[in-house]
């Protein structure tokens, strides 16, 4: 069975890429990324949350905290510049 079917916050990513062009979905990984975090997903296992403060307009993610308990804001408009997202990591489950 799948990860996603066992719900498994114990779940580890199969395979890794890295990101080739900019969409939302990589930048929302990039702010996890700079956070500390691999995605959402073990954002949530870590910190215990149920949702991700996100920007209404944009569904991008708002704040973060940090594994040392510090915030990370973000804005409504894009922060993963062009040279910067060949970094973003995209990982499989």
């Amino acid at each position: 069975m799948s990860c996603t079917a066992l719900l498994d916050g114990n779940c580890k990513p199969k395979s890794m890429s890295r990101a080739r062009q900019w969409t939302d979905e990589v930048e929302n990984l990039y702010r996890f990324q700079q956070a500390g975090y691999r995605d959402e997903r073990e954002y949530r296992q870590v910190k215990q949350v149920e949702l991700v403060d996100r920007w209404p307009e944009t569904g991008f993610v708002k704040k973060l905290q940090r594994r040392d308990n510090t915030f990370y804001y973000y804005n409504k408009k894009r922060e993963c510049e062009d040279k910067e997202v060949h970094k973003v990591k995209v990982y499989a489950y």
